[in-house]
């Protein structure tokens, strides 16, 4: 097998773990969207939009997963686009939401109010699924001036913060009832901070630690599931009463995302690796 090849093969291999974690937060954007706005009966026209982009990213990324092609694909990247572009006016419209409320950034208002993590998410899942249509062309591809390794590792160092600090404040809401509940705002910032500073620094020390905490915190999103559906089975009726108790419940699609921004951090780290080891970037 020639170099070129192989380079080929492993520009893929990457770029397919990229539209993996896109996918995971465009699912778990699709489910959770659609549960809240169902719960808020869909008062704005605007609440569908958020429902058929989340679906179309996760049907790019679902495709960019079994696409075995070492190039990328204008209709996926177009898509990843609209996705992130939709992000960004979503966080508009939830932080419009907090501010019409009486007392605007309270507690109270960020506890019930329009949750500002949604739209976040299905900004990032845009962002690591252009990142993965970058890989895919160009190994050396740079993304707002940085090698995509650099800027891939640091977008998720700060996606996984941010959602460990959306847990954060749930969870506050309900008290940490559960032990389990102070696993997603431990392990995770941790693994943010170890993304960060191994994207920076290049100790295999520092890597290692970056990567068996980003493998822990892929595997918290599936607990963090399991975890959710045993709240859900202690509300009035159980899972008896699910059409009630998965509305008012801990909700079930959240826990993936730290999944998604997982295997995010860890492809980002594998094209950091291969960054530095090639004297072209």
């Amino acid at each position: 097998m020639t170099t070129s090849s192989c380079e080929a093969q492993w520009r893929n291999a990457a770029g397919r773990q990229l539209n993996l974690g896109a996918a995971l937060l465009s699912l778990s954007v699709l489910a959770d969207s659609g549960i809240e706005h169902y719960r808020g009966s869909f008062q704005n026209r605007a609440m569908y939009v958020p429902l058929g982009v989340s679906a179309l990213a996760l049907a790019a990324s679902l495709f960019g997963v079994l696409d075995t092609r070492a190039r990328s694909h204008v209709l996926r990247d177009g898509l990843y686009g609209v996705a992130a572009m939709t992000g960004v006016i979503g966080l508009g419209f939830h932080g419009y939401n907090i501010l019409k409320r009486p007392g605007r950034f309270s507690w109270l208002n960020l506890f019930y109010a329009a949750p500002l993590g949604a739209p976040v998410a299905l900004l990032l899942a845009g962002a690591l699924g252009r990142g993965a249509e970058k890989v895919r062309e160009d190994r050396s591809s740079r993304i707002l001036g940085h090698p995509a390794g650099q800027t891939l590792g640091l977008l998720t160092s700060a996606g996984l913060a941010g959602t460990a600090a959306e847990a954060g404040l749930l969870h506050f809401r309900g008290a940490f009832q559960n032990p389990g509940m102070f696993l997603p705002v431990t392990l995770p910032p941790v693994a943010a901070g170890l993304l960060a500073a191994s994207v920076i620094n290049s100790g295999n020390a520092l890597r290692r630690a970056a990567k068996a905490c980003l493998n822990l915190t892929a595997l918290l999103g599936f607990a963090g599931v399991a975890f959710h559906a045993y709240g859900v089975s202690r509300s009035m009726g159980g899972w008896r009463n699910w059409s009630q108790n998965l509305l008012g419940g801990p909700p079930l699609p959240a826990p993936p995302s730290f999944t998604g921004l997982a295997l995010g951090g860890l492809a980002a780290l594998s094209l950091v690796d291969k960054e530095q080891r090639s004297p072209s970037t």
